[in-house]
């Protein structure tokens, strides 16, 4: 393995669980040569830290593409799973891959973007303040 693999390797279903895709889609990406992979002493699959990150950035890039432009840089698509109706607000819970978003939105957006459990929906966020913790 070289420099570029010693630092933070992934197996298959890692990387594909970082991703939010299934082991056989990071499988395929592999085996048509999108994403470079090496093997391990033991003869497994693993991504190199540095060629994954590359790879979400790119696949960040084409899912951006595909939606209109946008300074919001964090998309997360996923399903309404809850929706609060208050008198002038609303809460709007979204279920995206692993990750549950929930937003205060006003009822009168939540009523005309038709947000009720089972509705498809992306969370975009524009922050300005983020915390990262380290796994």
């Amino acid at each position: 393995m070289g420099q570029a693999g010693a630092v933070n390797p992934y197996r298959i279903g890692e990387a594909a669980a970082l991703l939010g895709v299934s082991a056989d889609t990071m499988r395929r990406w592999v085996d048509a040569g999108r994403l470079a992979a090496e093997r391990d002493e033991h003869g497994h699959r693993i991504i190199p830290g540095a060629e994954l990150a590359a790879f979400a950035r790119e696949l960040s890039r084409q899912e951006s593409a595909e939606g209109r432009p946008s300074s919001a840089r964090n998309r997360f698509p996923g399903i309404v799973t809850d929706v609060k109706l208050g008198d002038v607000a609303a809460q709007v819970e979204i279920q995206a891959g692993p990750f549950r978003v929930v937003s205060l939105i006003s009822r009168e957006s939540a009523e005309e973007l038709n947000l009720v459990p089972g509705a498809p929906a992306t969370a975009v966020i524009k922050s300005t303040n983020v915390m990262v913790e380290p796994r």
